[in-house]
C-alpha cells in the first residue's frame, strides 16, 4: 500500500446516513476515496473483499454490530480498523481494543481529526521498505520492512497498533517505558486521562505471545510507571 490519499481505499459503516454522507464528503475532500455502507453484514461482505486500507466502523449497527463485525475479520484479516464510538462510553472502547480495533473516534467526531487519526494508523500499518533491521529478543523476531513477527519460527498475526507497541518495547527491552511514551512512539499521540488503549494493546499482546518458555510474563506491568519486555538472556 502506497500511502498517496489520492490512492487510499476507506469503508465507512455507519448506519447513520446523514452522518455517512458529511463524512465522506470531508475525506473525499481530502483525497481518500470512500465507500459507505449501513449496517454490519454490509461491511463484513465489503470488507472481506480486499480492497480496502482502512475500516472506520461504528459500534452500533443493524444486523451485527461493530463488535461482531470486527470479531468476524480479525479472524482472518489484519485490515486496519478505527472504530467510532459513543463519546463517554468507555466501555465500547475498551472492548474494540480487546477485539483488536486500531484506534478509536468519540462521536460526534470532527471530521479533521478523524482524518489525521486514519493517516496516522495507516502509517503505522504501512510497510517501510528503508528499515532492512531484523529485531530479535529472546524467541521473538520482528522484522519492520515486512511488518512481521515470529515467535519461535511461526508466524504471529498482529494488528498495526500490536506491532508497533511490541516494536517499541522489544527495541527497550529490559527496560520500563511509561504507557504515555509507549503512546507517543506507538500510537502518534498522547494518552489521555481514562484512555485504555495501551493497556488493552498489552492484554492481546500478552494473549498472542504467551509467557516466556520458563513461564515468566514476557511483559512484566511495572507499578505506577510503566511496562518492560523481559529480556530472557
Amino acid at each position: 500500500m502506497i500511502l498517496d490519499s489520492e490512492q487510499i481505499q476507506i469503508l465507512l459503516a455507519d448506519d447513520d446516513v446523514g452522518f455517512c454522507d458529511l463524512l465522506s464528503e470531508y475525506l473525499r475532500s481530502q483525497g481518500f476515496d470512500v465507500t459507505a455502507v449501513h449496517d454490519g453484514l454490509a461491511a463484513i461482505e465489503h470488507a472481506e473483499r480486499g480492497i480496502y486500507d482502512l475500516l472506520v466502523l461504528d459500534v452500533m449497527m443493524p444486523k451485527a454490530d461493530g463488535f461482531r463485525v470486527l470479531e468476524r475479520l480479525r479472524a482472518s484479516h489484519r485490515i486496519p480498523v478505527v472504530m467510532l464510538t459513543a463519546r463517554g462510553e468507555d466501555i465500547d472502547r475498551i472492548v474494540g481494543l480487546e477485539l483488536g480495533a486500531d484506534d478509536y473516534v468519540p462521536k460526534p467526531c470532527n471530521p479533521r481529526e478523524l482524518a489525521a487519526r486514519l493517516r496516522a494508523v495507516l502509517r503505522r500499518s504501512q510497510p517501510n521498505t528503508a528499515e532492512q533491521t531484523v529485531l530479535r529478543c529472546g524467541d521473538i523476531e520482528l522484522t519492520p520492512a515486512s511488518r512481521t513477527v515470529r515467535l519461535s519460527g511461526q508466524a504471529i498475526e498482529l494488528t498495526g497498533a500490536e506491532f508497533d507497541v511490541l516494536r517499541i518495547l522489544i527495541e527497550d527491552a529490559g527496560q520500563v517505558i511509561t504507557k504515555d511514551d509507549l503512546s507517543r512512539r506507538a500510537l502518534n499521540r498522547r494518552l489521555g486521562a481514562f484512555d485504555r488503549s495501551i493497556d488493552m494493546h498489552i492484554s492481546r499482546l500478552r494473549q498472542k505471545l504467551g509467557p516466556h518458555a520458563d513461564g515468566n510474563p514476557r511483559v512484566r506491568s511495572v507499578r505506577n510507571r510503566g511496562y518492560l519486555y523481559v529480556d530472557p538472556t
